[in-house]
């Protein structure tokens, strides 16, 4: 009874600090950074981080495999089908199958998140990824083809939504930006993965089968490895302060998962972290649960525009684009491998595996922030000299090749994998479920947008003038990135809600 009556006391002191004007510093252990240091060992790292990211190695193996897929599916001596003649619309059914269901997956994430939990939601990713898998390999026809297609793109909806949340809220501060980053790598070497099983099966009979068929044992190990992690400690604390469950239940829950997640390294100091947590929580105000007005109002405005920001310049500035022109600007400067579309895309793929990596080790040392803005500025060059190419250099390919290859380590050293980070770091933790659900959201339906569009502006306008009005939005992203986007390198997430929103 004596911690139940201490708790209101975390709430109190929240609400005395931000009604007082003028907070002391033993209010305000995030403004002053007084906090335990976060003990953990790289062992116990390794698993919370993992069976999360297989979800984002899942999603880059459909892209990688179904660039394969379609040209078995679409052979008459090797699809293994009477259906294979698939005119150019029912191809775009299959391909864009999964962005459809990721988009309904993002409108569900919404709805759900904030009372599935991280991990749930992460289970429930995976049942969708084996489901989808299972039934597009065995289906006798194209409708139930598309189906499967469309229900796996649900699991991709869930895992990019709640993956990012999991990682973030379970990682060390110190190593957050790495592992959040890393998640990013894993979706690229998911698409390499994707890639080279596509080229080793695409002459085998039916072996679109196959390709899709081998993504789930990994749904089957994601699923099991959710299972056995714990939930997020502060997915918790958040269901307690806002009265959601017994407050010393789930405190007590709170601390046995935190242990579970830091090892034996964390030693006594469990029990204090939860605490300051709680604290933190009370003072930011996450006690009141979000309403839909507030999302655009005040912080919860902020972090939805730093985020939902991101996402779209990181869909509207040509990246689809750009690597749907890889293959005939290899081959234009006459590499022979630029003949065969698959071995053009693990080239790419591996250049994108290789920046990913180089993001990965120095986020945390560097920051988000110079990352963003290096990465980006680089991108704007080759967007610009790209559209040159097309309108009056046609004669210099190796400036396409240079331009192609800039662009590509880029966008993999910025918005590729910063983008996801700051996504998860920036919303405050009672609007992460919904903040995160629109964000994902946002990325999805831009890709939709400008893979669509890029035909018929290409069309009406030419690649080179497209390839300005990239290089030109390209610029607005820089302004936005300069002016809008905080640096988030080394705070825990209650800092980042205090001192950048």
């Amino acid at each position: 009874m004596a911690s139940d009556h201490k708790q209101p006391g975390l709430s109190s002191l929240g609400k005395v600090g931000r009604s007082s004007g003028e907070i002391g510093p033993e209010h305000e252990p995030l403004i002053n950074g007084i906090h335990t240091s976060e003990s953990y060992s790289a062992s116990t790292a390794i698993l919370p981080f993992l069976f999360p990211a297989l979800g984002g190695l899942l999603y880059g193996y459909d892209i990688g495999a179904t660039s394969c897929a379609t040209i078995s599916i679409e052979s008459a001596t090797l699809s293994g089908i009477s259906w294979y003649d698939l005119s150019s619309v029912e191809v775009g059914l299959i391909t864009s199958g999964s962005l459809y269901g990721a988009l309904i997956g993002s409108v569900l994430a919404f709805n759900i998140a904030d009372f599935l939990g991280r991990r749930r939601e992460l289970i429930m990713a995976s049942i969708m990824y084996l489901v989808g898998a299972l039934v597009t390999a065995f289906a006798p026809n194209l409708v139930v083809m598309v189906i499967g297609r469309f229900v796996y793109g649900i699991g991709i909806g869930l895992a990019m939504h709640a993956a990012p949340m999991y990682i973030a809220e379970t990682a060390p501060s110190q190593i957050r930006g790495l592992l959040i980053s890393l998640k990013e790598f894993f979706i690229v070497l998911g698409m390499v993965a994707g890639y080279g099983i596509g080229s080793l099966l695409v002459e085998t009979v039916s072996g679109w089968r196959y390709m899709y068929g081998a993504s789930t044992p990994l749904a089957v190990i994601m699923g099991i490895g959710m299972c056995w992690l714990p939930a997020s400690p502060r997915w918790l604390l958040l269901r307690a302060i806002q009265g959601k469950g017994n407050m010393q239940e789930l405190r007590e829950t709170a601390v046995c998962c935190l242990c579970r997640l830091r090892g034996q390294s964390i030693g006594d100091s469990a029990s204090q972290q939860v605490d300051e947590i709680l604290t933190e929580l009370s003072y930011v105000g996450e006690e009141k649960e979000v309403t839909l007005g507030e999302i655009f109002h005040g912080k919860c405005l902020k972090a939805m525009i730093i985020g939902a920001g991101l996402v779209l310049f990181q869909q509207i500035t040509g990246q689809p684009s750009v690597l749907y022109y890889a293959a005939s600007i290899l081959q234009s400067a006459g590499f022979s491998a630029a003949s065969d579309a698959t071995r053009v895309s693990i080239l790419l793929g591996l250049l994108k595996l290789i920046m990913t990596g180089v993001a990965v080790v120095v986020v945390d040392r560097l920051g988000r922030r110079p990352l963003l803005l290096g990465g980006v500025s680089g991108m704007v060059i080759s967007l610009f000299l790209l559209g040159s190419y097309y309108l009056f250099l046609d004669d210099l390919a190796a400036i396409a090749v240079v331009a192609l290859l800039l662009y590509v380590g880029c966008y993999q050293l910025s918005f590729g994998p910063i983008g996801w980070l700051m996504i998860s770091e920036v919303f405050p933790l009672r609007l992460r479920g919904r903040g995160l659900s629109v964000a994902v959201l946002v990325n999805f339906g831009a890709n939709a947008l400008v893979t669509f569009a890029f035909s018929p502006l290409k069309a009406w306008l030419g690649a080179g003038i497209v390839f300005y009005v990239f290089g030109v939005i390209a610029i607005l992203s820089l302004v936005f990135i300069f002016f809008i986007v905080p640096e988030t390198k080394g705070l825990t997430l209650e800092e980042i809600e205090v001192k950048c929103l």
